[in-house]
C-alpha cells in the first residue's frame, strides 16, 4: 500500500471517528442536557402556616422541608439537606418533611431522619418547592422560603444556616415574607390556585 493511500485511509478513519463522536455528543445533548428553566422569582408568605398541635408551643427548633418528589430542583437540594442534618445533629433541632399534596415518592435513605408531617395548615398556599420553614423554640415561625438563592443550593449561598444559628443562639429572627430567585417547581395544583 502506498504512503498516499495510508494517509487517505488514516484521514478517512479519523473523519469517521470524529463524525461518530459528534453524532454521539448531539444525541447525548439532546437526551440529557437541557437549558435550565427552573429558576424564577417566588414570593413566600408564612402568614397561613401553622404547625400541628403536637408541635406547637415551646420545644426544640422545628425545621420543615417542603418538597415535591417530581421536582428536579430537589436533586441539588438533597446534598445540602444532608449537610444540615449532620451539622445540627445533637442540637435542639427537630427535622420534618412535608411532601406536595397528591404526589408520591420517598426521600433517599440518607434523609430518612426527617419526620413526615402529613398535613400542615396553610402549606397548600405555598407558591413553590423546595422550600423550608423554621419555627423557633417558642413555636413561632421565623423563616419561610427557599434554602438559597440561585440555581445551585449549597451551604455557600444558604439562607438557612445563618437563621438556624441565630435562633439557636437566642437571637430574634423574623423572615416570614421573602422574595427569591431560585430553582423552583409549582407547589399548588392548577385547580388550587
Amino acid at each position: 500500500m502506498s504512503t498516499r493511500r495510508k494517509y487517505l485511509l488514516a484521514t478517512l478513519i479519523v473523519l469517521l471517528w470524529a463524525g461518530a463522536m459528534l453524532a454521539a455528543f448531539k444525541w447525548f445533548e439532546a437526551r440529557y442536557l437541557r437549558t435550565f428553566e427552573g429558576e424564577r422569582a417566588e414570593l413566600f408568605s408564612g402568614d397561613p402556616l401553622q404547625l400541628p398541635l403536637e408541635l406547637q408551643g415551646p420545644g426544640a427548633v422545628r425545621f420543615v422541608h417542603f418538597w415535591d418528589p417530581g421536582c428536579p430542583c430537589n436533586v441539588g437540594n438533597q446534598q445540602h439537606l444532608e449537610e444540615l442534618l449532620e451539622r445540627f445533629a445533637g442540637q435542639p433541632v427537630s427535622f420534618h418533611e412535608v411532601r406536595r399534596p397528591g404526589s408520591t415518592g420517598r426521600l433517599p435513605p440518607s434523609l430518612q431522619a426527617l419526620q413526615p408531617l402529613p398535613g400542615l395548615v396553610g402549606a397548600e398556599q405555598l407558591p413553590a418547592s423546595p422550600a423550608v420553614g423554621i419555627w423557633d423554640q417558642s413555636g413561632e415561625l421565623v423563616y419561610i422560603g427557599p434554602y438559597s438563592e440561585g440555581a445551585v443550593c449549597s451551604s455557600d449561598n444558604s439562607f438557612v444556616e445563618p437563621i438556624l444559628e441565630a435562633v439557636l443562639a437566642g437571637r430574634k429572627v423574623r423572615a416570614t415574607h421573602s422574595l427569591a430567585v431560585a430553582c423552583f417547581c409549582d407547589w399548588q395544583s392548577s385547580e388550587n390556585p
